[in-house]
């Protein structure tokens, strides 16, 4: 069960926990996150005292989290290891001398790298602060991933008649082949989803059939998922806890089963008729990151005569594309091509499960792009939108109705929800394209740069006058700099001053927009400011050379695949 949030009736909430215990729940899951800021660690000490209270303490198992800190008025992910740490103790003096039997990462923080999160829950382990460890809201690469650190014993994700991304994922195969527990939350979809299942007459009826309530047997769906599925249902009420209760002998028989997953839309495994002989019909699906190159790739197959969905076209979700995708090989169309992000596997299972009803291959197509070149191709893409590089504020209004148009916070966010493709989803193949930028030949040892960007901060070394003026004087040169909170006027002086060295046109760029998480794309090393200044002034950025001063100008270079001078006197040409 898990503990209420809210900042309600302490004495309801303690009966609702003895209620619990006395109908037999023995898993109570809270958190040091749950509650307001004043009340850090409430919902702990409230469980702490309410087992105790009604003597279920030696018996209960309790499950709580960290690796989240109070920013605002919001709970956000914080991943680094001495933060996990920290967070454990304080749940441990919260719960005053109660056990933690399973300690969970709350969810993956996309500021520290997962491996740096999940070796920290290993060091709980080893230093015998809690009996088990593991991760709450993952998908199963980042699960895969972990399993190579640490030994898992359970997850916790979002699981309900409403929301199957879990088994659609392929998270509860993969747990039950390991012996892993999936816990449930929200499993009645949340409190402000749970009134609808009430709703659905196929939960109505097959609950007056077995002397039930609606949520009990959406309770017992779950249950009868797999024997290693536990729901943790958020009971308020001493009534909900002992309703809660019940689901658990609530046998569903087969036919109800049936019922519920077509009414549902469940998965169901199918035979497939994708391969049999004589079958033609296929399906392509092109997936990869925001910026990936997927839309090149998709434009071959349609010039083979293939017909092309694609969500940034047709608006909608990637839900409602599968759809458009049955009725397209309903009416007898036997090529199509998908292209999109499909980031995960659940997302990929509409298609292939659709695929497989009207008897269509799905061969999986994955641009496999590094992080750096798709940021390329979205600046790019932006500069072809509006012609110029949008401001932060101009990129939200906009993105709200063009699905493609991204920030970089929600493209590196992508990269880290990516699980790779591979064929035990469905697919009858599985092809990883490394992504390769058409380029123009590379310059000739004596050929000059076309144009100059410059680092502002490269202007403060003693002997920058010789270096730019021998670079390439007569090209044009661009100044930029990242500086929180100031106009562009702040570089004009630096304009003045390389334009008294070289013949060429020197302009400046600046991006004014605060620290933290990006929220624009012309911050470096994200390439905005020298990409828009590129297009505008009609120059290769490859064929250019880049002075700066440190890691940032050195990838900015990287990136673009200009030359690289630092002014310690090295040049780096980068590829």
């Amino acid at each position: 069960m898990r503990l209420p949030v809210s900042e309600g009736d302490d004495a309801l909430a303690s009966e609702t926990i003895a209620a619990a215990a006395a109908a037999g729940i023995t898993v109570f899951d809270t958190a040091h996150a749950y509650g307001d800021d004043a009340s850090y660690g409430r919902n702990e000490r409230l469980l702490s005292s309410a087992l105790r209270t009604c003597g279920a303490d030696r018996r209960a198992k309790i499950v709580t989290k960290g690796g989240m800190t109070r920013v605002a008025s919001a709970w956000i992910p914080d991943g680094r290891a001495k933060a996990i740490l920290a967070d454990c103790e304080s749940s441990l003096a919260a719960l005053d001398g109660l056990p933690i039997d399973l300690y969970l990462i709350h969810a993956p923080d996309l500021r520290t790298p997962w491996p740096t999160s999940v070796r920290a829950l290993a060091r709980l382990l080893d230093e015998g602060l809690v009996a088990h460890v593991g991760l709450s809201n993952v998908n199963r690469r980042q699960l895969q991933d972990a399993l190579d650190i640490v030994d898992v014993s359970a997850i916790e994700v979002a699981l309900s008649v409403l929301d199957d991304r879990a088994v659609r994922g392929g998270l509860i195969e993969f747990c039950a082949e390991r012996g892993i527990a999936v816990i449930a939350h929200s499993p009645l979809g949340g409190p402000r989803r749970a009134h609808a299942i009430a709703r659905r007459p196929e939960f109505a009826g097959i609950a007056r059939a077995r002397d039930a309530t609606p949520e009990e047997v959406a309770l017992a769906w779950l249950l009868d998922l797999s024997p290693f599925v536990v729901p943790i249902p958020g009971a308020r009420r001493p009534e909900t806890a002992r309703s809660a209760a019940r689901a658990a002998s609530l046998e569903l028989a087969p036919a109800d089963r049936v019922v519920l997953a077509t009414a549902l839309g469940w998965p169901q495994r199918e035979p497939s008729r994708a391969t049999s002989p004589g079958d033609d019909a296929e399906v392509v699906l092109i997936m990869g990151v925001p910026g990936a190159g997927k839309s090149h790739r998709a434009e071959e197959y349609v010039a083979q005569g293939y017909i092309r969905l694609n969500r940034d076209e047709r608006g909608g979700s990637l839900r409602q594309l599968s759809d458009v995708l049955g009725e397209s090989l309903a009416s007898g169309v036997r090529r199509i091509v998908l292209d999109n992000t499909y980031l995960s596997r659940a997302l990929r299972s509409h298609v292939i499960g659709v695929a497989a009803r009207h008897g269509a291959a799905v061969r999986c197509i994955w641009i496999d792009t590094p992080l750096a070149q798709a940021q390329v191709n979205l600046v790019e893409r932006l500069l072809d939108r509006f012609g110029s590089l949008p401001s932060p504020e101009q990129l939200r209004e906009q993105a709200r109705d063009e699905p493609g148009l991204l920030s970089p916070t929600r493209q590196m966010r992508a990269f880290r929800e990516l699980e790779p493709p591979s064929l035990d989803e469905g697919f009858v193949s599985v092809r990883r394209v490394l992504f390769e930028r058409s380029a123009r030949a590379p310059a000739k040892a004596s050929d000059k740069p076309e144009a100059v960007f410059l680092a502002a901060a490269a202007l403060s070394n003693p002997g920058w006058e010789g270096a730019i003026a021998s670079a390439a004087p007569d090209v044009p040169h661009l100044i930029f700099d990242w500086r929180p909170d100031t106009v562009a006027g702040v570089l004009d002086e630096d304009v003045t001053r390389v334009a008294a060295v070289v013949d060429g046109p020197v302009t400046s760029a600046l991006c004014p927009h605060p620290g933290g998480a990006p929220v624009c794309w012309c911050r470096p090393p994200l390439p905005g400011l020298l990409l828009a200044f590129a297009r505008a002034s009609g120059v290769d950025p490859s064929q250019s050379v880049l002075f700066g001063v440190g890691p940032a100008h050195r990838t900015l270079a990287t990136t673009l695949g200009a030359a690289y001078h630092a002014m310690d006197g090295t040049t780096s040409p980068t590829p």
